[in-house]
């Protein structure tokens, strides 16, 4: 009897899932062996176990030096299609900028006026709504900075204006100051607070009499020394108060 057809599906019993692996494994290994040794071919197998465990077979010595062969081999031939479809993109996008480099072209003469023939009614019509609009975003640009511009010059204004009252104020202190120094310089000098100011000499005179001053008492000279009952006499032309 032949063998029946086995469904390819998980296993799901454990013990057959780990028993079916082994054989399988051990087969694919000795599968690769003879394909190396038959064919004269370089043969790798990498197997990982669903708990990450690695079975492994190379027919060369070296696993690494044929895995950089597989790699140089795989990702070349990947890194040069995408080189080529790189370069035709690239192409293709220079051909999308060169039409519309052209476009923006014959749009400049057409605003300045030149190549007008080559246009039909449409295209004029069209050209004139640009210009139109050109012009209303040129006007509302420039409405703008003037606005701006504007705005500065009121901004500085008062910044100015602000700085000539404090410049006024500190000038007003100034003259104030000024004044009231000018007016002690003519009335003389200051005069310091807590001190008097000093009399002048002229007041105070030395009198012409005896040191013996007593109060009361006033010396009296030889030559006005009179006898008792003798009338008064003038001496000098004066007639003195206590004689009277």
């Amino acid at each position: 009897m032949g063998r029946g057809k086995v469904e390819l599906k998980r296993i799901e019993n454990k013990i057959n899932r780990q028993v079916t692996f082994a054989k399988r494994r051990n087969g694919l290994l000795k599968k690769a062996y003879e394909l190396s040794v038959l064919c004269d071919a370089e043969v790798a197998l990498i197997v990982f176990s669903n708990r990450g465990k690695l079975y492994e077979f190379c027919s060369s010595s070296n696993m690494v030096k044929t895995l950089e062969k597989y790699q140089k081999c795989s990702y070349s031939a990947l890194e040069t299609t995408q080189q080529t479809k790189e370069m035709e993109n690239s192409y293709q996008e220079y051909l999308k900028l060169k039409a519309r480099v052209e476009v923006l072209q014959r749009s400049q003469r057409n605003l300045l006026g030149e190549d007008l023939g080559s246009l039909n009614t449409k295209e004029l019509e069209q050209l004139e709504n640009q210009l139109e609009m050109s012009l209303r975003h040129i006007r509302s640009t420039k409405t703008q900075f003037m606005f701006d511009q504007l705005s500065d010059l009121r901004r500085k204004e008062q910044m100015l204006l602000e700085s000539n009252r404090a410049l006024k104020k500190k000038l007003d202190e100034c003259d104030a100051e000024s004044c009231l120094q000018l007016s002690w310089e003519n009335n003389g000098q200051a005069i310091p607070f807590g001190r008097q100011p000093a009399q002048s000499e002229a007041f105070f005179q030395p009198l012409q009499c005896d040191h013996t001053l007593q109060i009361g008492y006033r010396p009296i000279c030889q030559e006005e020394m009179t006898p008792i009952g003798a009338p008064p006499q003038n001496v000098s032309g004066f007639i003195h108060g206590w004689m009277v």
